[in-house]
């Protein structure tokens, strides 16, 4: 009688039940692709006087913004009967793609080579080789150089049966992903209030896509501004019109930054309204302050992404709403960003506050 009591009262409650939607994957690991949270940064926003949400894209099963591109470049090869039962999908990867691709060959029955640069972290490597890939470190070479690991990834997949290059630079796959799940979800999450978006590029998949159905639905309201690590073009062929690919330098992230502006980027680039370069010094510096102030344990890329929005809200109104993407976690880093001996070596300690030394657990 007690409980039926509490129960009405609950249910007759002027107390809002928080929204809840539960996510059940009838699909594998499949289903559980996307749908990350959208994370208000607090601390930051208040300081700005404008919101600075981030994408929480560490939450995908692979643990990246990649799983997205995985899943839809692997269901556009099965779709157009370039991939079978038993087969092998072959791609060149700086890390997180790779692995996406090799949760979900795993759960479909597919083999993965995987070509990718040696400069990348160890335990990328790693990861990919205990998921069950056949992974070649190689240099890193320009594009135009055939020895370059997309090249590489392209011949192997041409000398097997029943073998495809997943392609995710060039892939418009890449982008419809981003198109059909990630925009979609940040406006549906934000109920249609996103003044601005920002985000770093890779294969350019990510940033075209969501910049592509925001403007779109928005009715080209939303801005959408580029952000560019040190020896990255793309910040050069924004703000030149499309007349300069210079770049100059290089930086301590990974999987962003580009020598081309790639089939994915080239689909929107027109309407992007501007781009932001962001130093490294300032990545390093916001990497470690969103650990210490939001409790966010974030690799570089994200943590440029923040400060490109961070840039961007100060060019807004007040209570502005500002979207970033937070593309992975630092686990796959923490040997070297939260290493004394590797920050020294990069020229990074001296931007990191005294204050947040303290972080620093690695010699």
């Amino acid at each position: 009688m007690l409980l039926n009591k509490v129960v009405r009262n609950f249910a007759s409650s002027s107390a809002k039940v928080p929204q809840f939607v539960p996510i059940t994957s009838n699909t594998g690991i499949a289903g559980a692709v996307g749908n990350t949270p959208l994370i208000k940064l607090v601390k930051l926003s208040e300081e700005l006087g404008r919101n600075i949400y981030g994408k929480a894209e560490f939450q995908n099963p692979g643990g990246s913004i990649k799983d997205r591109a995985a899943l839809y470049l692997i269901k556009d090869a099965e779709d157009r009967g370039l991939l079978k039962t038993g087969g092998t999908v072959v791609e060149s990867t700086a890390g997180n793609t790779g692995i996406g691709l090799a949760h979900i060959c795993r759960s479909r029955g597919y083999n993965l080579v995987i070509y990718i640069p040696n400069t990348q972290a160890q335990s990328k490597i790693n990861t990919l080789k205990l998921l069950g890939a056949e992974v070649f470190p190689v240099p890193p070479k320009p594009y135009d150089d055939p020895e370059n690991f997309n090249h590489k990834a392209r011949r192997h997949a041409e000398s097997l049966e029943n073998a495809v290059w997943a392609n995710q630079f060039d892939n418009l796959a890449n982008r419809n992903a981003h198109i059909e799940t990630t925009g979609p979800e940040i406006w549906n999450q934000l109920n249609g209030k996103v003044d601005a978006f920002t985000c770093s590029t890779g294969t350019g998949g990510t940033f075209a896509g969501v910049t592509r159905y925001l403007k779109d639905v928005s009715k080209g309201k939303t801005k959408s501004i580029v952000a560019d690590p040190p020896g990255s073009c793309v910040f050069s062929y924004v703000t030149s019109g499309g007349k300069s690919l210079e770049r100059s330098g290089g930086s301590f992230t990974e999987g962003i930054g580009q020598g081309r502006i790639t089939d994915n980027l080239k689909q929107d680039i027109d309407t992007v309204d501007g781009a932001v370069f962001i130093p490294d010094g300032e990545t390093i510096a916001m990497l470690y302050r969103l650990l210490d102030e939001e409790g966010l344990y974030l690799g570089g890329t994200g943590a440029l992404n923040v400060v490109a929005a961070a840039k961007i809200a100060k060019d807004l109104p007040e209570n502005s709403n500002i979207v970033t993407i937070l593309a992975d976690s630092g686990h796959k880093y923490s040997d070297r960003i939260f290493s004394k001996k590797w920050l020294q070596e990069k020229g990074l300690l001296e931007h990191i506050p005294e204050n947040l030394h303290k972080y620093i657990v690695y010699p």
